[in-house]
């Protein structure tokens, strides 16, 4: 997928997972709201594909790291003259640099793919765009490199045998001399979902998805693969390794799962797309790193931000958005990565929706360890985009009090939670979100139900009991509906 197209290692951070926003779309919304966006979800990392002035902007003072781009069609100028990167970065870096957290500048974009192959533009491009860094100062605060296809491997198949292509060896030698002088990382776009769909007799769905419950084992070393996104980054590593490229790290710049295809691409789908995020999410925050690099940290950018209705190709290549033109979401996504594995409820008997397993009802209430700027941005989401009705919580309606952040957030969170689905990935809300499986109210509004039970119902008259008690059971009824 080129450049048209919901993190990294420094003193230990960890893994990180960022969004792509790409524009190739003529009914997205202003560059402001999508920023507001990626903000609502706790995003802290964001890829563009070039420097957009607008764009640049509205990332101002947010403090998300961002990684732009240099377009193909920029590279001979780029790469003939140095004062045409001076002149660039003067322009397009330094009026917004710091207030705009740029981190990464990507010099051309899966060239070995391109129609017309410049790679042997980017190296050069590279060296005069550090050499402008360098002049300013910025050249250890913004990192330079490029992106790549999983083409650019010769083979992938098993791990160990991972070999870069022999046709790019003029091309690769110096990039990767460029990469490890200046620690930067090898940039790859990694897509499980085109090896499974062009190659389903060889690759499970399960696999891709990482789902399988079976390993693949790489006879070479023994390592054992449960999934095919670890198999592919450690190719990368044993191809770098069978260079003598051993300091290089491996960043993953793209991969994601599109919602839906043409008729052939049947594992296109919303429920496929939010397994593969999910999972992905989970496995990169965790550390786990892969069979080769254990505890290495994988940092990510989920393609895309947004559907984009002006790419060519197939159906899916207009769908591989998180969320919607009009900002809502294709499909639940947490970023945190504290959810539990993607799957769907059973309903009770009773009709309500189950636990995961459906065998009890389940709530999804405010964490009381959240902050309370973490509560009010999710509770803001869930009101907006998220589509929840969250009237009941306002002034004088029956659900404002008890009138605290905790509360009117339960409300809301529960809501969104019932309203998709009662799923794990449904109350995360950034890690705000806590399921439960006991009634929340009696905790949630000790005060209104000692209120009930103390001063409503101590009268000794036996028919202003029975009275009291009927109000009693109709406002238990109306805080139960509260949660």
């Amino acid at each position: 997928m080129g450049s048209s197209k919901f993190p990294f290692a420094v003193l230990c951070r960890g893994s990180i997972v960022g969004v792509c926003y790409g524009r190739n779309a003529d009914d997205l919304p202003t560059p402001d709201k999508a920023v507001d966006l990626i903000q609502q979800h706790n995003i802290k990392y964001a890829r563009i594909y070039d420097a957009n002035i607008q764009v640049l902007k509205a990332f101002a003072n947010t403090g998300i790291e961002l990684m732009i781009g240099i377009s193909n069609s920029d590279l001979l100028p780029f790469s003939q003259f140095q004062s045409n990167a001076d002149t660039w970065l003067k322009n397009n870096i330094l009026p917004y640099y710091p207030a705009t957290k740029i981190t990464y500048i990507t010099v051309g974009a899966e060239v070995t793919e391109a129609p017309n192959n410049e790679s042997a533009l980017v190296v050069p491009a590279m060296h005069n765009i550090l050499t402008s860094l360098k002049k300013l100062g910025l050249h250890k605060k913004i990192k330079v490199s490029t992106t790549h296809s999983l083409g650019v491997l010769s083979r992938s198949f098993p791990p160990s045998a991972g070999a870069f292509s022999s046709k790019h060896a003029l091309f690769l030698k110096p990039l990767l001399e460029f990469l490890a002088e200046n620690q930067s990382p090898f940039m790859i776009d990694i897509y499980p979902y085109y090896a499974y769909r062009d190659s389903p007799s060889n690759v499970s769905l399960d696999y891709a998805l990482f789902q399988s419950s079976s390993e693949v084992i790489d006879p070479n070393t023994g390592l054992l693969y449960t999934n095919m996104f670890d198999a592919q980054i450690d190719a990368l590593y044993f191809a770098l390794m069978a260079l003598n490229f051993r300091t290089i790290k491996v960043m993953v710049t793209e991969t994601g799962w599109p919602s839906k295809g043409s008729p052939k691409e049947t594992a296109a789908t919303p429920d496929n797309a939010q397994i593969y995020n999910a999972n992905l999410i989970r496995h990169v925050i965790n550390d786990t790193g892969t069979p080769a690099k254990p505890g290495e940290d994988v940092d990510v950018y989920i393609f895309s931000l947004f559907n984009e209705n002006r790419k060519p190709g197939l159906e899916s290549e207009r769908n591989w958005g998180l969320f919607y033109p009009d900002q809502t979401s294709v499909y639940n996504l947490d970023f945190s990565g504290r959810g539990a594995v993607v799957g769907m409820p059973t309903p009770n008997s009773n009709g309500t929706a189950g636990g995961f397993n459906g065998t009890t009802k389940t709530w999804c209430i405010a964490s009381s360890n959240a902050t309370q700027l973490d509560l009010q941005n999710a509770v803001d989401w869930a009101c907006s985009t998220g589509n929840v009705d969250c009237s009941p919580i306002q002034p004088s309606q029956p659900c404002f009090q008890p009138d605290n952040l905790a509360s009117h957030a339960s409300y809301a969170f529960n809501a969104y939670y019932q309203q998709n689905g009662a799923t794990d990935i449904a109350c995360t809300f950034g890690g705000t979100g806590v399921r439960v499986d006991k009634d929340p109210s009696n905790a949630l509004f000790p005060s209104v139900q000692t209120l009930l039970h103390r001063s409503l119902c101590l009268g000794s008259d036996a028919m202003h009991f029975l009275n009291c008690k009927l109000v009693y059971f109709a406002l238990q009824a109306m805080i139960t509906a509260c949660i």
